[in-house]
């Protein structure tokens, strides 16, 4: 069970949890854990201050902390690191080959509109740009789509139809043991679909993570009450939403996903 976090912790500035949860999901991407002394390089922070903060994220299940080992994102910490990421690397784009910002400032230019940018505005960017896979500076890929879609026109037609903001999205592969999700969409082929379909990988239906080490290998999963194995690859075309039920999770919710 998942300790419940103090009044200072609940009420701290978004801005700051994400610039956390941002900084680890960049050592992640690379395959590994976020060691405290990177991090407080990053974000020019005590390395005491960062150990700190990252037990708090750890308190409230959005990384798993290991001392003189790291962070590494949970399925929710990915998914609110994934919806950051992606506005900042639309930024860079945006702000680099639409604006011609110089190369040199579009990260900082990027770090200082990211936090205020609405869902809307978001996949507006995206749109503008043709939907970029990856930064056109670094290469690095920028976060999926959290919807349904195949296009920007399908994309701007979904968001009109729904009164809410979209809801926490990440790919199965970036769950951990003991996190749950329920089947969003799957983006694959046919067959890989097919595959996915025949494990009883359907729209609507609630995965329990059993085991799965880090970045890598197998997951064993539990689906209607069978558990099965299902490889990394073929978990990341699945698209889960986070169980949000949680009462930690959603008091911290309040202050940092309601901005569209």
């Amino acid at each position: 069970m998942l300790g419940q976090p103090n009044i200072f912790f609940v009420m701290m500035e978004s801005e700051s949890v994400e610039e956390y949860l941002e900084a680890i999901y960049k050592c992640n991407e690379r395959g590994e854990a976020a060691r405290t002394t990177e991090l407080a390089e990053q974000l020019n922070i005590s390395p005491p201050s960062v150990t700190e903060m990252i037990k708090r994220l750890a308190n409230v299940g959005f990384v798993e902390y290991e001392p003189y080992k790291g962070a590494i994102l949970t399925g929710k910490g990915m998914a609110l690191a994934q919806k950051v990421v992606r506005k900042h690397r639309l930024l860079e784009c945006f702000l680099q080959n639409i604006l011609g910002i110089n190369r040199e400032k579009v990260h900082d230019e990027a770090c200082k509109l990211e936090h205020s940018l609405s869902d809307e505005a978001s996949a507006a960017l995206c749109k503008v740009l043709d939907a970029p896979k990856t930064c056109s500076d670094d290469g690095k890929t920028i976060p999926p789509c959290p919807l349904d879609v195949t296009n920007c026109e399908q994309c701007t037609d979904t968001r009109k139809k729904e009164s809410e903001s979209p809801a926490l999205v990440t790919q199965l592969s970036n769950l951990k043991p003991k996190e749950e999700g329920v089947v969003a969409f799957i983006k694959s082929g046919h067959k890989a679909c097919q595959r996915l379909l025949d494990m009883g990988l359907t729209c609507g239906t609630r995965i329990r993570v059993v085991n799965a080490a880090p970045f890598h290998g197998p997951m064993e999963l539990e689906v209607r009450g069978t558990t099965l194995a299902i490889g990394r690859s073929l978990a990341g075309r699945v698209f889960v939403k986070i169980d949000e039920n949680h009462s930690a999770y959603k008091r911290i919710n309040s202050h940092l996903l309601q901005k569209s």
